[in-house]
């Protein structure tokens, strides 16, 4: 057998590694766990979502199987990830990870618990150790630290591929893990997962963005937990699956390009991930929407006579969410920074409802205002956005109006989420997600869940079944 791509090696060797990840990663990725949770619950209140969820046809439920939570399902692991990582990301309300590439690494949760539960499925059958919710939440460190290393330096989006690739890659090798696969497994499930047919990005972009784009990273996890479970049947991996000429990964899909490596996988990505706390706003908006909203208060009054919004911005917001012209969907809206700065001018608030055709459809004043939008790019915001040391996120507004009068610039670098604004930032994610849990559990399960989630000790000693148990609710017939 030829010699593993050192890629490859280095991330099997890095899953394996059994040391605990630093004190705050570890307590990241605890809120990290709630928060998108939490999402995936709040999705649960859109038809467009739950119609996707549950067996891949009626009646293919598994007695005994893996739970999706905030329902009754018990499925098999493949589909059950689909069903969480659907969930999660249909809002566009979880975290994450801006560089080179961009992506939603708690989008890899939907193959950790469904990879961990069915695991601990297997282990009772048999009277053997279970994991736990810590054996998760490392998992989680380590399901974000490979899919943000991996995109600290390589734009996937730059040839035209969407980044739900290192969703699949990550889960893949940490699903295997999960799952008792050893070295070996983990280089060949790997190998699959880049041998793998991957998605083309024209779902997130006009004219095609729809909404693909919310169960991609569900479609992602589920195929990385299939090919875990083939692998460890036995099926071989393909070794130089990245370098090999002209037939491997680098000269297919990378113009001959290898991947670039900033720093190695420790536990920095976990520690720098970005919440969305305030508002479900594609992550190159969260400054823009927090801007606008401050301008509300003291403009709101006047937006009827505004002759200019200016927006001054980064070249990755340019590059992915800069829309003129006709929005068709929701999944186009929210990833619309004209549409978010507009409603945040008008509503001085951001919700998901915000973007569903029936709003959009009765307020003709959105399009008005974005027609008003000029955007520029700041290159200082798009040096920094890059810079290891700030990753800022920057954005700002001026609101010039018809008798020539204007008003502050008002300039956020780092939103509510960023690690820079921590303390501030995660009692109002605990109460996001004690709001989203209320709106589909009553009151005693929705304490009995955040009594869990804030209680380190308690939580990670859980075992995954039953605290995959606590979520159970039956979803009412539509």
């Amino acid at each position: 057998m030829n010699k593993p791509d050192q890629e490859l090696e280095e991330i099997a060797e890095y899953v394996l590694n059994d040391s605990m990840p630093s004190e705050e990663a570890m307590d990241i990725a605890r809120y990290c766990l709630m928060d998108t949770l939490g999402c995936g619950i709040l999705a649960l209140n859109f038809p467009a979502c739950t119609k996707l969820l549950g067996p891949i046809v009626p009646g293919a439920v598994l007695k005994g199987g893996v739970h999706v939570p905030g329902t009754d399902y018990r499925l098999d692991p493949v589909q059950a990830a689909f069903n969480i990582g659907t969930m999660i990301r249909w809002l566009d309300y979880n975290d994450t990870w801006l560089a080179a590439e961009w992506g939603h690494p708690s989008d890899n949760l939907g193959a950790i618990l469904a990879c961990a539960e069915y695991q601990n499925l297997q282990a009772k059958q048999k009277n053997e150790a279970m994991l736990t919710m810590e054996d998760v939440l490392k998992a989680m460190v380590k399901a974000h630290e490979i899919q943000g290393v991996l995109a600290l330096e390589n734009s996937f989006n730059k040839v035209g591929l969407d980044h739900v690739i290192l969703v699949k890659v990550a889960s893949a090798a940490v699903g295997t893990h999960l799952l008792g696969g050893g070295q070996f497994d983990i280089l060949r499930v790997l190998s699959q997962a880049f041998v793998d047919g991957h998605s083309l990005r024209t779902y997130r972009h006009e004219p095609n963005t729809g909404t693909r784009k919310s169960w991609a990273a569900g479609d992602a996890t589920s195929r990385a937990v299939k090919l875990a479970l083939i692998t460890l049947k036995g099926e071989m991996g393909y070794p130089t699956v990245l370098s090999a000429p002209k037939w491997g990964f680098y000269d297919v899909q990378f113009k001959g390009e290898p991947f670039r490596f900033q720093r190695s996988y420790t536990h920095y990505v976990m520690e720098n991930i970005l919440f969305k706390i305030s508002f479900p706003a594609e992550f190159h908006a969260q400054t823009a929407v927090e801007a606008a909203i401050r301008l509300h208060g003291e403009f709101k009054e006047k937006l009827g006579s505004l002759k200019y919004v200016h927006i001054q911005t980064h070249e990755s917001a340019i590059r992915i969410i800069d829309k003129k012209g006709p929005l068709n969907n929701p999944a186009d809206r929210d990833h619309c920074l004209q549409y978010m700065v507009a409603i945040g001018l008008l509503e001085g608030r951001l919700i998901a409802e915000h973007y569903e055709d029936s709003y959009a459809e009765s307020h003709p004043e959105i399009d008005q205002l974005r027609e008003k939008m000029i955007i520029t790019e700041n290159e200082r915001f798009s040096k920094e956005y890059h810079d290891p040391d700030k990753r800022s996120i920057a954005n700002a507004l001026q609101l010039e109006f018809e008798d020539g009068s204007t008003s502050e610039v008002i300039e956020v670098e780092y939103p509510i989420g960023h690690r820079r604004r921590r303390t501030e930032g995660i009692p109002v994610l605990v109460e996001k997600f004690k709001r989203n849990l209320e709106t589909q559990f009553d009151q005693k399960q929705a304490d009995s869940i955040l009594s869990l989630c804030m209680d380190t000790e308690r939580l990670y000693k859980k075992n995954v079944l039953d605290f995959m148990e606590m979520w159970v609710r039956p979803i009412p017939e539509t």
